[in-house]
């Protein structure tokens, strides 16, 4: 029997929004396809049929796709087809993976894949919270176990009132872009920015998002009773109890010991050797469960660090829950970038560098809803030597793009428009220790980097990410979390911002969700820890530099007439290569007319500026400029006043006294001053030297001229004559 369609609908924002199933990929485990205004999104998913045991980790994959097709688009390039991931893309996997996976049970050991396809966009609403409601509904539908569905919802603020799933062009009016997914009772994740909001405002904006949601896990519920599958067992454990009785007489007291070890390093040293030894004692008589030593190992320091944090208010290396680690700032760590800054807190270091580029070094994106231009970007680097580790370059990876949008997201509303500051704008942080929140420091970094180079911020911004640890009533909220303590506890909520309010922001949880109480005390805890790093922050530079870097380009920004622009750039481009190459300047026109001159010499900029104005600015009488000799006549010489433009210096005008042959004085490449006399209606101009002379003292000769032995006739009659022969 031919499926069925099945579909939900739900207002939401002025909108229909709708989840159907059973019309499309019905091969897979379980698809579903979301609908907003004209943006289509096909979600599917799949399980392996055979299990992958001993792992300690959700086998989950998620891909989020953009078929250019949906927007009526051909992609660029060679091969005229979609390529790697892009940025949105990646970014939208994770947007997708952080909510779903804490729901997936470690006891499906099953490769599971969850694949969202944007197949029709409008332009306006985007594909991406669309993917995470329709990868929790396909989830659902399946045989794949899972506990209850999600959902999510953008949520914008324009004059003040909140809106739901705003379209791309309400969201460039809005005071906040944040994206929140959570199950009917509680917030599994938050992501989003947001221009300098109270922590108040984004406590009002989560309670309007979990409204809407609500809403959404209803109509899923509703599309599960119609068509969900039967679920798949989930696979039991193994029954270890024996070897875990064993382990914990053997291990616990030195775990718990080895937790209260300081350092990063020394501590995991401890770990390991305690694991290595316990494998050596124990696999003999457990030769059947060898691998489950370290899981439970593991469990145990989980079960050591969260009871210390819990019963004694002490973490692992010693603070209390509140204590920021030791923070230090050093601003101009580098002789010749831009902008450089090493911050440190703790062991997690970040050396960030801001580099000043022109209009030509934007970044051009295209994207389903349109091509755009980006000239303010930051870069994350995580090199495995932050951790001690070894592994190969392969370029950035989905974390390291997470981690630097989120840090550029952060930074962002204090960047200085481009009418104030017209240059593009690159920091790079390159993270050399790690150990707890590295976006965080990458933000602290890259901030001071930009004010290192003086660029005018609007006002300096911090972050700082917090932990949770809790068991039944019991609840911790961790200042500043340690690499274990985000590895081991239950949350982790970063926070960044500047004096005035919260510029960016990301939650993701490890347990069911959750609770208002704990994330308005969480906010709380981070704005005070923002303001105590901001004051540290204060100390080292209290503003943006006054002087830019004088390695880094000037910018000059002049307008011309659009009618002139073609004069500027010449044939092929010759008169603005020209003046490139003669001043050692970078020149960008606009079709407007707009013209930027960089240059890292200021003589060479200003010159620049002065050669465009002479093309662009008919010539006048009286005018004087300096030109180069482009032909030698008869009559005269042919001056090149400005690039492509000549006016004749008649041999008359050439000097006070009478020039006998234009050689004489002038050759072609000579530099000369030369003083406009005149323009004829065609447009001719005429020149002249002897305008920018002093007259001789007693005034000039009748007749005397360089080479002159006698009458000027005679002599003239002379050489016409050799001519002729």
């Amino acid at each position: 029997m031919e499926p069925q369609e099945h579909k939900v609908e739900l207002e939401l924002g002025g909108q229909t929004l709708s989840i159907s199933t059973g019309k499309m990929a019905k091969l897979a485990a379980g698809s579903a396809v979301v609908r907003l205004g004209d943006t289509v999104v096909l979600v599917a998913t799949a399980a392996a049929k055979t299990p992958t045991l001993n792992r300690d980790f959700v086998p989950l994959t998620v891909d989020y796709r953009e078929r250019t097709y949906a927007a009526g688009k051909i992609p660029g390039g060679f091969f005229k087809r979609e390529g790697r991931p892009t940025e949105k893309e990646v970014l939208s996997s994770r947007l997708i993976d952080r909510p779903i996976r804490p729901l997936f049970s470690k006891q499906f050991p099953y490769e599971t894949q969850i694949m969202a396809t944007v197949m029709s966009s409008d332009q306006e609403n985007d594909g991406d919270v669309l993917a995470l409601i329709g990868a929790s509904a396909a989830v659902c539908l399946s045989d794949i176990p899972f506990p209850e569905p999600i959902g999510g919802v953008r949520v914008g603020r324009v004059n003040g009132q909140l809106i739901v799933d705003p379209t791309v062009s309400q969201l460039e009016e809005s005071e906040m872009d944040i994206v929140v997914a959570g199950t009917a009772d509680n917030i599994i994740m938050v992501e989003g920015g947001s221009r300098e909001v109270s922590e108040s405002d984004l406590l009002e904006a989560l309670r309007f998002a979990m409204e809407h949601i609500r809403n959404i896990v209803a109509i899923q519920r509703e599309l599960i009773a119609k068509n969900g599958k039967a679920k798949r067992p989930l696979v039991a454990p193994p029954d270890t109890a024996e070897l875990a009785r064993a382990l914990d007489g053997a291990c616990r007291e030195r775990l718990r010991q080895a937790i209260r070890i300081p350092g990063k390093e020394a501590r995991q040293e401890e770990v390991d050797r305690i694991a290595a030894e316990a494998i050596a004692q124990f696999k003999e008589r457990f030769p059947e469960q060898e691998a489950y030593i370290g899981k439970i190992l593991h469990d145990l320091e989980r079960d050591e660090l969260r009871g210390m944090v819990l019963r004694e208010g002490v973490r692992a290396d010693g603070r209390g829950l509140d204590q920021i680690r030791k923070v230090t700032v050093d601003v101009g760590a580098l002789p010749r970038t831009h902008g450089s800054c090493l911050f440190t807190r703790g062991e997690t270091q970040a050396l960030a560098t801001c580099t000043l580029g022109t209009k030509s070094d934007e970044q051009r994106i295209e994207e389903l809803e349109g091509q755009s231009w980006k000239s303010y970007m930051l870069h994350y680097n995580f090199p495995p030597f932050s951790v001690g580790e070894v592994r190969p370059i392969r370029g950035p990876g989905r974390r390291e793009i997470g981690h630097g949008a989120l840090a550029e997201r952060a930074i962002e509303p204090v960047i200085p428009s481009e009418s104030n500051f017209p240059y593009t704008i690159r920091v790079v942080s390159d993270i050399l220790e790690s150990n707890g929140s590295s976006s965080m420091a990458t933000v602290c970094a890259g901030a001071m980097a930009l004010m290192d180079a003086g660029v005018p911020i609007k006002a300096p911004v911090a972050g700082i990410a917090m932990g949770l640890i809790k068991e039944g009533e019991g609840v911790a909220v961790l200042t500043d979390i340690l690499g274990v303590e985000d590895h081991l506890g239950d949350m982790d909520f970063k926070v960044t911002g500047t004096r005035q309010g919260v510029t960016a922001f990301q939650m993701d949880t490890k347990i069911g969700g959750i609770s208002f109480g704990v994330l308005s005390d969480a906010l709380e805890r981070a704005r005070k820890g923002r303001m105590y790093i901001l004051d540290l922050m204060h100390q080292a530079l209290p503003a943006p530099r006054s002087e830019m870097s004088p390695f880094a380009p000037r910018i000059i920004i002049m307008h011309i007439n659009p009618d002139k622009i073609r004069e500027v750039i010449g044939p092929g481009g010759k008169i603005i290569k020209r003046l490139t190459e003669e001043t050692g300047t970078q020149i960008d026109i606009e079709d407007s007319g707009e013209v930027r001159i960089a240059a890292v010499n200021g003589e060479g900029g200003r010159r620049a500026e002065e050669m465009i104005r002479n093309i662009t600015e008919d010539p006048e009488p009286g005018r004087v400029y300096q030109g180069k000799v482009r032909s030698v006549v008869a009559f005269g010489a042919f001056v090149e006043i400005v690039p492509g433009r000549d006016g004749l210096l008649h041999i008359s005008e050439i000097d006070h006294h009478r020039v006998a042959r234009t050689e004489d004085v002038l050759n072609v490449g000579d530099m000369v001053m030369v003083k406009v006399i005149g323009v004829d209606r065609d447009g001719k101009i005429k020149l002249s030297r002897k305008a920018l002379l002093p007259e001789p003292e007693g005034g000039v000769p009748a007749g005397a001229g360089a080479g002159s032995s006698g009458g000027g006739r005679g002599r003239d009659r002379d050489r016409d004559r050799g001519r002729r022969r």
